[in-house]
């Protein structure tokens, strides 16, 4: 964990090893958000769909899962 200071403006630095990690360059544009007490600040995502891939475990397939299901209805 970091821990950076607010200056008057409410602007924060953020440390260089989170702006390579994330590939953030002058210019760029962050989101930020909070949840519960937390306040995240995440990279602008140019395509979220693309960026979203991988996000979400391959298995179990809910699809698979439902199919799976229906054959074991009809066995029965």
């Amino acid at each position: 964990m970091e821990s950076v200071k607010v200056l008057n403006k409410g602007q924060i630095v953020i440390p260089v090893a989170f702006r390579r990690k994330y590939a953030i360059k002058p210019g760029n544009q962050v989101q930020m958000f909070e949840y519960g007490r937390l306040i995240y600040i995440v990279p602008h995502a140019d395509d979220p769909v693309h960026d979203a891939k991988g996000c979400l475990p391959a298995e179990p397939s809910l699809s698979e899962e439902l199919l799976a299901d229906r054959q074991r209805e009809r066995k029965d």
